[in-house]
């Protein structure tokens, strides 16, 4: 079974502040999805750090990472 977690990120592009749901099952992969505000794509990089606390990093397209 899936764990989802809430979290909430910015937008790289519009800055609005987005709800979104991470599955955990995504760890240390690149995915891409649609900014419920300004339908632009933004690059989700999910990861855990050394407290085993889940890091979600976005990116836009222009945006080296």
């Amino acid at each position: 079974m899936n764990q989802l977690t809430e979290r909430t990120i910015e937008c790289p592009y519009c800055g609005e502040a987005i709800d979104i749901l991470i599955d955990a099952s995504d760890l240390n992969e690149q995915y891409i999805e649609d900014c419920q505000v300004c339908c632009k794509p933004i690059n989700f990089l999910v990861s855990y750090n050394v407290d085993d606390e889940l890091i979600v990093n976005v990116y836009g397209e222009d945006e080296a990472y």
